[in-house]
């Protein structure tokens, strides 16, 4: 398939193709336990060829590495295949989406979807995933979630969600829906780790920077919203810039496999 013919989201492509950069700066590394958990439930071993699907900057494709695992990366936006080859040169990389992977059939002993399954049309992506997996194959999806029972983090997002339009969400679980409906994987189980994501203002600034629907904005109405998000946190909550902050967040991983 050519580049200029992949069909992902508006938010997604336009979004994206600016924020590598934030992406990098503001949102956290997945934990060590989270990964490690992933790894041993889905048998990744050094022998396990694995596939990264929408790998963005490479954040999950990294803790991969480093564990000695065999990875290929499919990634549909350039900006973000920019960045990941910057600070992934060795590992192989593809321009490529769910719906279309760039893989023989019965290629590939795990695929892995990190903050991503949202973005994808479900169905079709799923039956590529099936095409792609050996028998017995495992499929894991990794989210990095905000945790808003921290009250500034909520009242941030209150601000954040008046933005989002039309822009599909993880915590909709509309994503939820194809696994739901398919016979081609068992049902999916679920873990979840929370942990602390060291940083500052800045830090959660970034991390807005890189959402797609804000990242897409016009100039304008981008500075407007985060000059509101940043004055609500220092007035109301007491966070100062360059402070040290604590940012919760949980890692939700879920998991099936092939039939």
């Amino acid at each position: 398939m050519k580049e200029d013919s992949f069909s992902i989201h508006s938010a997604a492509a336009q979004g994206f193709e600016k924020a590598p950069e934030f992406y990098e700066s503001g949102r956290p590394d997945f934990p060590p336990p989270a990964i490690t958990f992933l790894a041993k439930t889905l048998e990744m071993g050094s022998s396990a060829r694995v596939l990264d699907l929408a790998a963005g900057t490479g954040k999950l494709t990294r803790c991969l590495v480093s564990l000695g695992v065999s990875v290929t990366a499919v990634e549909p936006v350039v900006g973000m295949r920019g960045k990941f080859s910057a600070l992934l040169p060795g590992v192989p990389l593809l321009a490529g989406t769910a719906e279309a992977i760039p893989l023989a059939s019965e290629s590939v002993d795990v695929v892995l979807a990190a903050t991503a399954f949202h973005w994808f049309d479900g169905e079709k992506a799923l039956l590529e995933i099936h095409r792609v997996l050996k028998p017995g194959g495992r499929l894991g999806l990794l989210w990095n979630v905000r945790d808003d029972s921290a009250a500034w983090v909520d009242g941030m997002m209150r601000i954040v969600e008046t933005y989002a339009g039309d822009a599909p969400r993880y915590k909709t679980f509309n994503w939820k829906k194809a696994f739901d409906r398919t016979v081609l994987f068992t049902s999916l189980q679920n873990q979840s780790f929370p942990f602390i994501q060291k940083g500052t203002l800045r830090t959660v600034l970034d991390r807005l920077r890189s959402v797609s629907f804000i990242s897409a904005l016009e100039r304008g109405p981008q500075e407007k919203l985060l000059v509101q998000v940043e004055q609500l946190l220092e007035s109301e909550y007491g966070i100062k810039p360059g402070a040290p902050l604590d940012i919760p967040y949980r890692t939700d991983i879920y998991w099936c496999f092939k039939k």
